[in-house]
Formats: C-alpha cells, sequence, structure tokens
C-alpha cells in the first residue's frame, strides 16, 4: 500500500482537499450532467484569469454536419514563431473550452506562441472515434491556416488526443514538430507499474480509469485501436520530438514511461519526466503548489522548445 503521507507534501494536501471540496471522490456515480455540473464549477473555482496583453476568440472550424469549436489565443505585439494545439482533460466526458482557459492562456503569454484550444466532441453522446475525429479535423484546420510549425499538446485525456494525432498524421508533409503530453493516458497494461502501485491514488483511482474507458467506447472492445490507445501501435518510429510529463502519485504515470521509452527504441526523441509528490490533476494546482509551479515552468518550457525546433534533453 502506498503511504501518500510520506509522497505528498503539505501544499499539495491543501490542493487535494480543496479539489475535493468541489469535485468529491464519489462524483463518477453521478449521472453526466451532474458530473459536467460539479467539474465545470470546480474549474471556475480555480481560474486564475489571463496574463497581460494575451487575448482570445473563439470561432469554429466548419465542417459536413457539424462544426467544431476552438478558442485561439495571442500575446499583443508578437508575431508567434509557433502554434500549439491544446486539448483539454475530463476523461473525454469532461470539459471544453472554459475549464483549461487560463491553463491555454498563461501557455501563450509565456511563450509567446499561438494556442489554439479545440473542443473536441465527448462521450456519451459522442462515442470514440468521434474525438479523435475533431481533433484531427482542428489539426487539418491548423496546417493549412498556420504557415508557423505546430506543437501537439494536452493534459489527461487530451494527452490520449494529442499523442493519437501524432501516429496519425507522421506521413503528412507538415506533421507536428513537437509534442508534449501532461499526465495521459495512453491505453497501457493496467495489470502492472503505476497501475498497481497507486490504484488508490489521490484525484485518480482505477475505479475512475475503468468508468472512463467504458464510457468512452460505450463498452465495446476497441483493444488494438491506436486512436484509441497510442500504446497499442507496433510502430513507435518517425514521431515527433516528445516530452512527456506525469505524476508520480498517479496510476497513469506508467503510460508516460513506456510511452517514451518505445519512441527511443524506435529510433526516435522522447524525454519522460516523472514529478515527485504530485497527483492527476496538478495543472490546477500551478499558482498554489510549489511543485506545481515549478513543473508548469517545464512544460512552457519544453513546449517553447519544440516549437522552435530544438532538441535539448
Amino acid at each position: 500500500m502506498t503511504d501518500y503521507t510520506k509522497l505528498i507534501d503539505a501544499e499539495t494536501w491543501a490542493f487535494i482537499e480543496r479539489t475535493n471540496s468541489y469535485y468529491p471522490p464519489d462524483t463518477i456515480d453521478y449521472t453526466i450532467a451532474q458530473q459536467r455540473e460539479i467539474y465545470d464549477r470546480m474549474c471556475r473555482e480555480f481560474f486564475a484569469g489571463y496574463p497581460s496583453g494575451v487575448s482570445a476568440e473563439t470561432t469554429a472550424i466548419a465542417v459536413p454536419g457539424r462544426k467544431v469549436p476552438v478558442r485561439i489565443y495571442r500575446l499583443a505585439g508578437k508575431v508567434p514563431d509557433a502554434v500549439v494545439l491544446y486539448f483539454h482533460g475530463g476523461g473525454f466526458i469532461l470539459g471544453g473550452l472554459d475549464s483549461h482557459d487560463d491553463v491555454c492562456a498563461e501557455l501563450c503569454g509565456r511563450t509567446g506562441y499561438e494556442v489554439v484550444s479545440v473542443d473536441y466532441r465527448l462521450a456519451p453522446e459522442h462515442k470514440h472515434p468521434a474525438a479523435f475525429d475533431d481533433a484531427m479535423v482542428a489539426f487539418e484546420w491548423a496546417i493549412a491556416k498556420y504557415n508557423q510549425p505546430i506543437v501537439l499538446s494536452g493534459d489527461s485525456a487530451g494527452g490520449n488526443i494529442a499523442a493519437a494525432v501524432s501516429h496519425a498524421t507522421r506521413g503528412h508533409v507538415r506533421r507536428p514538430v513537437g509534442q508534449l503530453l501532461i499526465y495521459p493516458g495512453l491505453g497501457g497494461d493496467r495489470s502492472q507499474g503505476s497501475y498497481v502501485s497507486h490504484a488508490e491514488a489521490p484525484m485518480l483511482t482505477m475505479r475512475d480509469l475503468e468508468f472512463y474507458k467504458d464510457i468512452r467506447t460505450g463498452g465495446e472492445d476497441r483493444s488494438g485501436d491506436i486512436t484509441l490507445s497510442p500504446l497499442a501501435d507496433a510502430d513507435f518510429a518517425n514521431l515527433p520530438p516528445t516530452v512527456v510529463i506525469t505524476a508520480e502519485c498517479d496510476p497513469l504515470s506508467s503510460d508516460g514511461e513506456a510511452y517514451g521509452e518505445r519512441i527511443v527504441a524506435a529510433g526516435g526523441k522522447a524525454f519522460w519526466c516523472e514529478e515527485p509528490g504530485l497527483v492527476h490533476g496538478y495543472l490546477r494546482a500551478r499558482h498554489t503548489v510549489t511543485r506545481a509551479r515549478e513543473s508548469f515552468t517545464r512544460i512552457v518550457d519544453a513546449v517553447a522548445v519544440l516549437g522552435r525546433g530544438e532538441w535539448v534533453w
């Protein structure tokens, strides 16, 4: 049994308790509508505002039969050297443009890059591959709209989507120049590693993960589908330079480790950074928890480096 009293510091415990006060651990037992209401309220409580000079424009990409909403963040007076396509977390059932609004604004303000947040369709109303399809629409739109290099990024479920897009676009003339994945779920082996040692971690448990997995597919067995589980791919060659940042106290940690290892084994560039004592969802703690603040700086710096086409790891 993992002793979290030794791994997690007081600042992080305070963040966990504050989160639980808005978003109780049993939230997955509520209806989807209730879960979204609870999640959205929690995100509003943690909203940290925009950095000076950052503005946002909400628009939509029109495709036959539907639109994919996006929010574009820009820093005043700055011609961006790169564009970040960002996919939010939320277990494929929660979140949207508002849930990660301040994170994207800060990413823009601190890198100077234009950031495009993608409001992909959510389960259970839209089962897999709806979210992936919307992400691909956003990527195709971005490479048509921008001449700058494209960096893919996302947290949790969004990290899964970013990785899936990387796998799907590696033969593309304008493939992504890099990907930055934050505590992603990539479809790893749930019988070992962090899935076992951190099955009961604060903020995310194996019970949560089982719920999200089944609801995304409608219970259908899609093992081997790399658009669902990038770790199921047999070929990890020619992927963009990849930085994966995981939280130590998170059942998904092993996915990031395994993903980085497979890219390196295939001759690619990948760096895996495990943040000690942090928990899933710590992006919301970046202004209140020292470890999370330092990690967010690493995230910002990694996005900046990837956007410049450099590799410093």
